[in-house]
């Protein structure tokens, strides 16, 4: 079994897999599109009588087509400063914070050896400089919590992976006002399922469909003026698989509060791996430990540019580069019941196209 938090992408068999894992599976983030139910109405007869001649003595029958219908919207019971958000979600977040200032989340504090930034006046200024460039962020960040929100309570058996990612992706679309590379969909979807355990996502004409006993990896990102928020979540349908996703969440918080200033990419692989491999799961009758995919890591991440060229692991005896002031990272862990290794088979599925100004899904194509 395999959980991450953060990517997947592949089609069917294809994808990164964990090494054994024949009943692994994993955990991560992704995203969707919304698309109109409408459905085009059947034509009626409607029969007409002449009583003239031979040849009025047929019916003529007249073409009618109903009205298109869209799928209906329902508002959700949060209130927001400029409203309700609907189901799925359509109202751009710009409208439901009229005043631009966005959720400022968690803040956590500096390590003890960086405490001294919280009081010092120039690294306070500093940090005020940067308020724009955080507010981007944290609308980037609203978008994917309502549209991550809206999936996980939606997404049932029986759906197409293609629809519940369309469905994603749009509503990613509508939040975020897309407009071209100013502000829009990051990256195409991934929703790696089982062993896949990143970098999947449906082609056109997939007719894959979730079965109860899935576990999903759904990976999907937002940005603004290149300022990428890049986050994922798993979703399952078994309680059985619970376990598995508190191991990985657990060794998310982990890596997440042992990051900061000035910290070895090396000791939050050593912290993440302790915090997960302290788990076990029991998967039909049978007692697994979870271990961390020892080749699968976070990263940092430039504007417009998803993985900026450092790498955070998950497993220790890392590299000692160190986080530095003014950076962005994905913290992701990817948690299994398999060797804790992943392997790469056949094409994938996931391919970026920068040109025409905008971003589309390929067809098992490498990017």
């Amino acid at each position: 079994m395999t959980t991450t938090t953060t990517r997947a992408e592949d089609e069917g068999e294809d994808g990164a897999r964990d090494v054994d894992a024949s009943d692994a599976l994993v955990e991560g983030v992704r995203e969707m599109r919304v698309r109109d139910d409408d459905e085009d109405g059947g034509a009626e007869n409607v029969g007409a009588e002449n009583v003239g001649g031979e040849n009025d003595a047929a019916a003529k029958k007249k073409k009618k087509k109903k009205k298109k219908k869209k799928a209906a919207l329902t508002t959700t019971s949060k209130t927001y400063p400029g409203g309700k958000q609907t189901a799925p979600p359509s109202v751009p977040v710009r409208e439901l914070f009229p005043d631009g200032a966005y959720p400022t989340g968690e803040i956590l504090a500096h390590h003890d050896h960086n405490l001294w930034r919280e009081t010092d006046e120039e690294k306070r200024e500093l940090e005020r400089l940067e308020e724009n460039l955080y507010n981007e962020a944290r609308q980037c960040a609203e978008v994917h919590r309502e549209v991550r929100q809206y999936i996980s309570e939606w997404v049932k058996p029986g759906m197409k992976y293609i629809d519940v990612c369309e469905t994603l992706e749009n509503s990613v679309r509508r939040l975020i006002e897309e407009r071209g590379l100013e502000a829009g969909v990051a990256f195409p979807t991934g929703c790696s399922k089982n062993h896949i355990a990143a970098h999947w996502t449906p082609n056109g004409g997939c007719e894959s469909v979730i079965d109860k006993d899935d576990v999903i990896k759904f990976d999907f990102g937002v940005q603004v003026k290149g300022r990428i928020i890049d986050c994922a979540f798993t979703k399952t349908f078994n309680d059985m698989y619970d376990p598995l996703l508190k191991a990985v969440n657990e060794a998310t918080e982990t890596g997440i509060k042992t990051a900061g200033i000035d910290v070895r990419l090396c000791d939050i692989g050593e912290a993440v791996q302790e915090v997960m491999e302290s788990h076990t799961v029991e998967i039909h009758g049978k007692e697994y430990q979870v271990k961390c995919c020892s080749n699968l890591n976070g990263h940092s991440i430039d504007p417009y540019r998803i993985h900026a060229g450092k790498s955070v692991p998950i497993v220790r005896g890392g590299v000692q580069t160190k986080m530095e002031e003014g950076e962005y990272y994905a913290i992701e862990t990817f948690g299994s019941t398999g060797r804790g290794c992943v392997h790469f088979e056949h094409a994938f599925s996931l391919v970026f196209f920068l040109r025409f100004r905008r971003i589309t899904r390929g067809e098992n194509r490498h990017s």
